[in-house]
């Protein structure tokens, strides 16, 4: 008999995220397990989309099935403070639904906390047991985004909402040592928490492919040695610090050119701060592009950068660029807040900079590009490093120990 697991999702696919990314290779590598996976995603799948289509109760997307959650504003959207409250209450009713329909034996809730505390709710009720994987903190996310303040009154609610939800899981999935720590800070015995890292699908990434001229010339980066980011451009990410580190990198190296691949809420900031700078001719945005484009603009990139700020967000959150960078065998230069330092070894799989610091960030990337000697060295530790320690099939591989004691031994299923 398979082992039937429900998993509780913010948002999937077709939505494209480091989020929906990690989702299915998570999906994945739990289905090669011999394991039957369902998937039911939050309203914001709805309100992501803003399609007809969102509204379905169930879809069909890239051969995954999933239920959705509908949205429905009501007059819950009436009342300030309350929206929160308005996701969980539709999300309890759908998952009572959906869990009593396909009959699960884990249920698998996925962050924010939004999701938990409606999971935990249903779990109780049907006797499911409910683990909880937690990807970042909400209150974080929600002081990056201007929303809150470190402190404030919502930020210690919904940090005593976190913290509650992730005593009275089951067991705590989550992604990195630094968000670990934190979670056995807040009471959460050390022993109910496991670590399922970060990882990348080595079969889907080429190491050194060559650049398409044709794409180069018309980016007008012809020539030109290329700085770049590729991701969304959220304030946390720094990418103000590289424009302002711009003009000492141009004194040394005039024809350095800077390539941001994506878009964001700072993309207007970016612009305007380029335009003060003088040096619209130097940074090309080439806006968002279709998923199975982007290698192709990764190809263009001689030295990939990384410059997040620290805060408590980018200090406890491991990333996935990086480790997919370090997969196509790319340079990269990165700061030093704790997210990066759990993957990047500097001066092994790429170079770390003081984070926050524009000299420290122009004088390591004017030493890296003067040093290309060690650049073939650098891709090579970088590649084997997500070989051997970063490929999803190891990180899923933590699952099955702790399932098995909360099903008090039952026999999982043959790997498929």
């Amino acid at each position: 008999m398979s082992l039937r697991v429900l998993h509780l999702l913010d948002h999937s696919i077709p939505l494209h995220s480091g989020y929906t990314f990690r989702s299915l290779s998570l999906l994945r590598e739990q289905r090669r397990l011999g394991w039957t996976t369902f998937h039911l995603t939050s309203p914001k799948q709805g309100e992501g989309l803003k399609e007809k289509a969102s509204q379905a109760m169930e879809e069909t997307i890239d051969g995954w099935h999933f239920y959705r959650t509908p949205v429905n504003p009501g007059l819950w959207e009436l009342l300030p403070g309350l929206a929160g409250l308005r996701l969980m209450k539709q999300l309890e009713q759908r998952l009572q639904q959906v869990a009593e329909q396909v009959q699960p034996q884990i249920l698998h809730v996925h962050s924010p906390v939004l999701n938990a505390l409606p999971a935990l709710r249903v779990g109780r009720r049907l006797g499911i047991p409910v683990v909880y994987e937690v990807r970042a903190f909400w209150e974080d996310a929600a002081v990056d985004h201007g929303t809150t303040r470190e402190g404030s009154l919502r930020y210690r609610l919904t940090r005593s909402m976190e913290t509650h939800a992730l005593k009275r899981a089951d067991h705590v999935f989550t992604i990195c040592e630094g968000l670990r720590r934190d979670i056995v800070g807040r009471g959460v015995p050390p022993s109910k928490v496991t670590v399922i890292p970060n990882a990348v699908d080595i079969d889907k990434f080429e190491p050194g492919g060559v650049p398409d001229a044709g794409l180069k010339a018309s980016l007008g980066l012809t020539g030109g040695t290329v700085l770049g980011f590729v991701g969304s451009f959220y304030a946390y990410e720094g990418l103000d610090l590289l424009l302002e580190a711009l003009p000492k990198i141009l004194l040394q190296r005039p024809e350095v050119r800077v390539l941001l691949v994506g878009g964001g809420p700072q993309e207007l900031a970016l612009k305007s701060q380029l335009a003060a700078l003088g040096l619209q001719d130097k940074v090309v945005f080439s806006g968002r592009v279709p998923h199975a484009e982007v290698s192709r603009y990764y190809d263009l990139i001689d030295v990939l950068v990384y410059p997040r700020r620290a805060m408590r967000l980018t200090e406890l959150v491991t990333p996935l660029k990086p480790l997919e960078a370090m997969a196509q065998g790319r340079l990269l230069l990165a700061s030093d807040v704790g997210g990066h330092k759990e993957l990047i070894r500097d001066g092994q799989t790429g170079m770390l900079f003081a984070a926050g610091d524009v000299d420290a960030l122009s004088q390591s990337l004017l030493k890296l590009l003067a040093d290309k000697a060690s650049w073939p060295r650098l891709r090579a530790q970088g590649r084997k490093f997500v070989e051997s320690e970063r490929n999803w099939g190891q990180s899923a591989s933590r699952y099955p120990a702790v399932y098995r004691s909360l099903l008090g031994g039952f026999p999982l299923g043959a790997p498929a």
